[in-house]
């Protein structure tokens, strides 16, 4: 008798722990929320909705890896418990894994076969789903694939006939889609399945001698090469080959007030930035002389208004005020676009006044997913997408202050000994891949306990204050600095001071609540100084206006 009375004043204790959680989740407290969740698992560990209500919010905190765990324990505890099959798919949506979640859309599907929300959630990810089996289906080999930054110069652009043909090929593709989607759309019966398919085939073969005719010119499909910029242009314009100061200033203002940069000089921009960026090593040493600073800021993610209030706090970047910003500048914000050409503009005009570094969001998937493509396709073009993913490509994956101050996007290894050396000879100029230290640098997270463990995204791993102390001391080092972690008052210090996460995005995504910081070190100490600073306003355009449908409906 007392051990029922137990189990049900647990029992009872779990629901109002529940209800405490739901509560701090209603107030975006998502780390909260996971703490009071926990405690209602571990008094009742055979309730369903747990385990999903902290998949939900591990998804809120891109813990990605961790939301698919406590998701698959969901459907352990209770196999008809459709939230649970609904939080897993959500995760690997997030993650790119569009097979692994139309696996358990589908499921919900059949759980709730009337369910509308269900149905439209399962169309979306079919269509992801078909959409990168076509790009599977007509990629080029990769020792056929041509740069597209190599088939263009600046300069000439606006100097080649006017040209407004279509190739065939071309024309019949985009039919073909039209159809397609017109079929699935109006009929989803067996026969109508086929006739898609049978449709598709002939798209991916036109697709594919489309594809290998480009010859790498993707400019000329999007006719970059016939662009002048018209009489009545009036924005920021760069004279000759330099990327003056006046520009950088005119360009940011006329951002500012939701004004375009001409395509012209935001190619010349980017492919300017290429250039200075291939020359650069995979882990770059800066020198700050004694007496002088050194601002590293962390996520930006396309919060452009935020970026103008770091420069209104701390300056712009010049020779002696010099900035280094450590990945992820886009995604997620509506203004990535903005952001990054700014970035690119100060680096085109000093290479010295700002370093850029790569962030696990600088990769083709997740600006597919997080908006980055969909915002530069609708303000650029279909080509510029391509330039960019290039361009990051080419960026660094670490810095060195002065060779004391160890600077990355994510974090450290899953193995011991890695010597600086090592991220020096890192071929980067690829992909980021799904494992080595490469894909550690942009994805690791610390964690609270020693020794290493599971990523809680998914990608990566965790590390103690022991693996950060063994890497610092193997490399003569004092700090890491690193990223990529939204926090509380925009900054964390851990693993006994050694090593400092610093967010340069407030209130990320409009709903964290979060500070920005930066951090200013002045030499030769390279003591640091963490400055915090709350969000502004904005325009009217919600963070991720340009992430796919899929993504947006879980958002």
């Amino acid at each position: 008798m007392p051990n029922m009375e137990t189990e049900n004043s647990n029992i009872s204790h779990a629901e109002e722990l529940k209800v405490l959680a739901n509560e701090a989740f209603k107030a975006h407290k998502y780390a909260q929320a996971i703490d009071l969740y926990t405690q209602a698992i571990e008094l009742n560990g055979q309730n369903a909705v747990y385990w999903a209500n902290r998949a939900f919010a591990h998804i809120k905190l891109e813990e990605y890896g961790s939301a698919i765990q406590d998701a698959t324990k969901a459907i352990e505890v209770d196999p008809k418990y459709s939230k649970g099959y609904y939080r897993r798919g959500a995760a690997y949506l997030s993650m790119g894994k569009f097979k692994e979640a139309l696996k358990d859309f589908q499921q919900v599907k059949k759980l709730c076969p009337n369910d509308p929300d269900a149905t439209r959630k399962l169309r979306e990810c079919e269509k992801a789903v078909l959409k990168l089996k076509f790009e599977e289906a007509i990629a080029a080999p990769e020792s056929q694939r041509r740069s597209v930054a190599d088939s263009i110069d600046y300069r000439s652009i606006g100097s080649g006939p006017s040209s407004s043909s279509v190739p065939m090929e071309v024309a019949i593709a985009a039919v073909a889609v039209a159809v397609v989607a017109a079929i699935m759309v109006m009929v989803r019966t067996a026969a109508a399945t086929v006739v898609a398919m049978v449709v598709v085939v002939v798209l991916v073969v036109l697709g594919a001698r489309w594809w290998g005719g480009c010859n790498g010119g993707f400019f000329q499909q999007d006719q970059i090469h016939d662009l002048e910029v018209e009489p009545q242009y009036s924005g920021a314009r760069i004279e000759g080959d330099v990327v003056t100061l006046d520009f950088v200033k005119k360009m940011m203002d006329d951002f500012k007030n939701e004004k375009c940069l001409h395509k012209r000089f935001a190619c010349q921009i980017v492919l300017q930035t290429r250039e200075i960026l291939r020359a650069l090593p995979s882990l770059v040493d800066i020198i700050v002389p004694d007496g002088n600073h050194f601002t590293v800021c962390g996520d930006v993610h396309g919060q452009f208004y935020d970026l103008l209030n770091i420069f209104e706090l701390n300056g712009l970047p010049s020779d002696e005020n010099p900035y280094l910003f450590n990945g992820d500048f886009v995604d997620r914000g509506s203004f990535s676009l903005e952001v990054i050409l700014t970035l690119f503009a100060f680096k085109c005009m000093s290479p010295s006044a700002i370093h850029l570094a790569r962030g696990n969001h600088e990769s083709k998937s997740m600006n597919k997913i997080y908006g980055f493509e969909g915002e530069v396709r609708s303000k650029l073009s279909e080509t510029f997408v391509d330039l960019f993913a290039e361009v990051f490509c080419c960026l660094p994956l670490a810095h060195v202050i002065n060779g004391k101050v160890f600077v990355v996007h994510g974090g450290l290894f899953s193995v011991d000994g890695v010597k600086l050396s090592d991220i020096r000879a890192i071929d980067r100029f690829c992909e980021p891949p799904e494992e080595g230290l490469m894909c550690e640098l942009l994805w690791s997270d610390p964690q609270p306990y020693p020794g290493r463990g599971p990523s809680k995204r998914g990608v990566g791993l965790s590390f103690g204050a022991d693996v950060t102390k063994r890497f610092l001391q193997e490399n003569n080092l004092d700090l890491v600095v690193r990223s990529h972690e939204v926090k509380d008052e925009g900054y964390e210090i851990e693993h006994d001071g050694k090593l400092i996460t610093v967010f340069s995005a407030p209130n990320y995504c409009d709903q964290m609540g979060n500070k920005g910081a930066f951090i200013r070190f002045e030499a030769p100490d390279l003591k640091p100084n963490i400055v915090t600073f709350s969000a502004v306003p904005h325009p009217q355009v919600m963070p991720m206006a340009y992430a796919n449908n899929f993504l947006r409906m879980f958002s």
